[in-house]
């Protein structure tokens, strides 16, 4: 019995630390591959303002914007990802 309660304990830290984890990750699916955005990361190395303008909301992303300004022309400037399988994996 103790031994399941150890175990019991141990599967809810980690489904809690997976589930915090994932929180944080936005996943775009493309014909080239799945785009993960880590928006965390994102968010605390440029701040809200490089992206959301206003009240921070919810930025419709399709392939031209992707490929534009909300992503590429920024990793090209912030040293980020440009090549197509640096950002989309199968």
């Amino acid at each position: 019995m103790k031994k399941f309660l150890v175990l019991l304990v141990l599967a809810v830290f980690v489904g809690t630390a997976v589930v915090a984890v994932a929180a944080d990750t936005v996943t775009y699916d493309a014909k080239m591959g799945k785009v993960t955005f880590n928006h965390k990361a994102h968010g605390e190395k440029l701040g809200c303002e490089a992206c959301h303008q206003g009240t921070p909301a919810k930025i419709a992303i399709d392939k031209a914007a992707a490929h534009g300004d909300a992503c590429k022309n920024c990793h090209k400037e912030k040293n980020g990802p440009t090549k197509c399988k640096e950002c989309h994996v199968k």
